[in-house]
């Protein structure tokens, strides 16, 4: 157990068709073929977590600019983003700056949590990232396969890159990583062991929302490189949380938001 806090940093709303999130969720019945789609929002946000041996921030949210352009053009037919603002902006009213983050954790490279790694451009602040994460961002805005929910702009930079290799790293006392692959091939969750509330793991969008998780509800549309891998990931979480009496923070959901701005 290690004496550290976590302090939730709001990046803003992304909304999208539930179908996306959850898959299957609005269907079609012979009496009524054509259902209304049914949209939802999730809030998108980082965490600052302060540890005895660094300060550390995990992923980097949208980028600013990613409700006027930023993003590719098809993206936006798919997800809305609204109340963007910098990172350094939103770190700045939870009381950091952005010299204060000793290294950053991207849970993984996707358009809404890795548009802010502009902000350690050029800097030796180490950003820890999956080996077959990197390699898969590359491969998807390189070529004509591969995700289209990557932008190269965001991690196409000059970065001080830390790569993990396997599928758990002690990274600091008391904070592991750990390989969730599924919704992307370098899925990171980070398992925190804290004195005050136990043991709790960001699982990421491993579990965009509560109903992934707790009802192992695959997510849909593009959203899983592998359903498979997905459902290996999800029996693993499982398992850390009932071997650990542990607390899951999902990816995008609301409550879990609130619940760490309320100290968990």
């Amino acid at each position: 157990m290690v004496d550290a806090t976590l302090t939730p940093i709001d990046r803003g709303t992304v909304t999208s068709d539930v179908n996306n999130i959850i898959e299957g969720h609005v269907r079609g019945t012979a009496d009524d073929p054509n259902p209304e789609t049914m949209m939802g929002d999730g809030p998108v946000y980082n965490v600052v977590i302060d540890h005895p041996e660094a300060t550390i921030l995990w992923d980097t949210g949208s980028h600013p600019d990613a409700d006027s352009g930023h993003w590719p053009a098809d993206r936006y037919a798919t997800f809305e983003h609204t109340d963007l603002r910098p990172l350094e902006d939103d770190l700045a009213d939870a009381g950091y700056e952005l010299g204060d983050v000793d290294a950053v954790i991207q849970s993984h490279l996707h358009l809404d949590h890795a548009g802010g790694l502009y902000a350690f451009e050029g800097t030796d602040t180490p950003i820890v990232v999956h080996e077959a994460e990197l390699k898969h961002a590359y491969y998807s805005v390189t070529t004509d396969e591969g995700d289209d929910a990557y932008v190269r702009g965001d991690f196409d930079r000059d970065l001080a890159w830390e790569v993990v290799h396997r599928d758990r790293r002690q990274l600091f006392e008391g904070l592991e990583l750990v390989h969730f692959p599924g919704h992307t091939p370098g899925l990171l969750g980070v398992k925190l062991d804290l004195d005050d509330v136990g043991t709790v793991i960001l699982a990421g969008d491993q579990a965009y929302t509560r109903a992934n998780y707790e009802h192992g509800l695959p997510m849909g549309g593009n959203l899983l490189w592998s359903k498979r891998d997905w459902l290996e990931s999800l029996r693993t979480l499982e398992d850390l949380e009932r071997r650990h009496d542990a607390r899951v923070i999902c990816g995008h959901a609301a409550e879990d938001l609130e619940a760490m701005r309320e100290g968990l």
